[in-house]
């Protein structure tokens, strides 16, 4: 039991470059929400529903961080910072993070699968801040999704989903980053939602300028022909529009 805690705690630390010891990361209201619904699964399990409700919102009032005792959770999942959400039906692999203000939430169960509201997480899934995670999809295993984001379809293996909806976005392999990725994403511009839509209203900036340029020549084209006396009547080979 020891050896498996001590083995929690460096992976954390692996993944937590603020923490300094074992002692400190057992301070982390994400290991003290995990430990708790460890418990409170067994009695859930057990169809001791009340009991681990009671757990429940007992863990949530110290860690400000609700898992419902319905959710099953692998081995090292990394819950930094408080405000998240997990749901009943819920699934997370193993050596899944997940940073402040996420939700696996729910849907109709008539959207989906019977009596399955809730997101399937693979192992090695990172999740950033604020992400939503809605509905009986599956997040593929070593998948990123980005702060933010909305994920409402499955995603596959490895993808790096970011916006609202979520969607993957490409990158080369060689720009690929090895090992853990922070928040999901890399912190980089070449990734950031807000530079992308900066560069897509730059290029629709840049057609609309041409445009008016267009139609500034055409005036002044015109107000040329009207000084010259030119009744417009040139054939139509030689009209200042062709």
């Amino acid at each position: 039991m020891a050896g498996r805690l001590g083995a929690y705690l460096d992976s954390i630390k692996r993944r937590d470059p603020a923490a300094r010891s074992r002692l400190e990361i057992l301070l982390y209201p994400g290991v003290w929400a995990v430990i708790w619904h460890r418990l409170a699964h067994g009695l859930y399990r057990a169809r001791l529903h009340f009991l681990a409700r009671m757990v429940n919102h007992f863990a949530r009032f110290l860690t400000a961080i609700d898992i419902h005792p319905g959710a099953r959770i692998g081995r090292r999942l990394f819950i930094d910072h408080g405000f998240s959400v997990i749901g009943e039906t819920a699934e997370i692999g193993d050596n899944v993070t997940i940073y402040q203000c996420v939700t696996l939430g729910g849907t109709n169960p008539a959207d989906g699968v019977p009596g399955k509201r809730h997101p399937t997480i693979g192992d090695d899934v990172i999740i950033g801040s604020g992400a939503q995670v809605l509905g009986p999809v599956t997040v593929g295993k070593g998948a990123r999704i980005g702060a933010n984001a909305v994920v409402t379809k499955d995603v596959p293996e490895g993808a790096v989903m970011i916006g609202i909806p979520a969607r993957s976005t490409l990158m080369e392999a060689e720009d690929k980053p090895a090992g853990f990725v922070p928040y999901g994403t890399p912190c980089s511009e070449m990734f950031d939602p807000s530079t992308q839509r900066l560069e897509l209203m730059r290029c629709e900036l840049e057609a609309m300028r041409k445009q008016i340029d267009a139609l500034i020549a055409e005036r002044d084209g015109a107000g040329a022909s009207s000084a010259t006396g030119d009744t417009g009547d040139r054939p139509a080979e030689e009209s200042d529009c062709a």
